[in-house]
């Protein structure tokens, strides 16, 4: 399974975490720093069960809304995705369109070791479809689990990209939100914007209000000015509470945000096997702990 966050999904973070340890322990070879290492990989471990678990009783455990009937709040949406607009998003590495993107780079060393020089991820909402209505997503801090994965070498680079396409039915648990392009408007403060924007121009106020043409607005020319504000004002709002509501998903506190290309329920199983793999590390490290525990220390 590709994770689309190398720092922040549950796998990756666990084994590049158990791999750094069991290094030092190896490096190392002593008992006292291989007593460190092993408790500290059987704590990693638990820690993944618990989040494997988690996050597949959260699959498993939240039934599939419907975008247009959703209630505001934590839910589960499956749908096509779709680029926002007609001009896709591509990645960076290989130019294929793509909705989402992340990508590593890779540079050879004279010592032989891989050394990070380049990494981003892309940021830009896509649109979710599941034909009962449309919603934006935004990836902006979601764990990423896809199943495309490119790798290559040239020369002394090492390449690795991270998408999911535009063709992708996309799995979501997130924080669903509607808003109306007109929630939270405000006639006197937009009124107040409007004439300090066009009080920055002084040369196009004085040509537009200043009927005596003595260089300065008295109070009369003021109160026009201000009724005109109201007037472009009030065109403004009418036309945003003609337009449509805005559904968006997004991360909240405290929850867990995915997006995966995988379905729901083979997505469910990989976390069950991640939980028995991260149980079956935990309890080899309580036993290869035991075993140096009864080591006698090096003299």
């Amino acid at each position: 399974m590709s994770f689309g966050r190398f720092g922040g999904s549950l796998h990756a973070g666990l084994a590049f975490g158990q791999f750094v340890l069991l290094a030092v322990g190896f490096k190392a070879g002593r008992r006292e720093v291989w007593l460190g290492v092993l408790a500290g990989m059987a704590l990693l471990a638990l820690l993944g069960w618990v989040g494997a678990l988690r996050r597949r009783h959260a699959i498993t455990g939240m039934p599939t809304s419907r975008i247009a009937s959703a209630a505001q709040g934590y839910v589960e949406l499956h749908g096509q995705g779709r680029p926002l607009d007609l001009n896709p998003l591509h990645s960076p590495l290989s130019g294929a369109a793509c909705l989402w993107y992340r990508y590593q780079v890779e540079h050879k060393t004279n010592e032989d070791k891989w050394e990070t020089v380049e990494q981003a991820e892309s940021q830009t909402s896509f649109v979710l479809d599941d034909g009962s209505g449309q919603c934006l997503v935004d990836p902006e801090g979601a764990e990423i689990v896809t199943r495309h994965c490119r790798r290559w070498n040239e020369g002394d680079y090492r390449y690795v990209e991270w998408t999911l396409q535009q063709r992708d039915r996309i799995y979501v648990l997130g924080n669903f939100l509607t808003r109306h392009p007109s929630q939270g408007l405000d006639a006197g403060a937009d009124v107040r914007e409007l004439l300090a924007e066009w009080k920055a121009d002084q040369t196009g106020l004085l040509r537009r209000f200043d009927l005596d043409r003595d260089g300065q607005l008295d109070e009369r020319e003021w109160n026009l000015a201000r009724r005109l504000a109201r007037g472009e004002v009030e065109k403004r709002h009418r036309e945003l509470r003609r337009q449509p509501e805005l559904h968006l998903v997004e991360g909240a506190p405290s929850s867990l945000y995915l997006i995966s290309n995988h379905e729901p329920d083979k997505l469910a199983r990989r976390f069950l096997w991640m939980a028995a793999g991260q149980l079956l590390v935990f309890f080899a490290a309580l036993g290869w702990l035991a075993w140096w525990w009864q080591r006698p220390p090096a003299l």
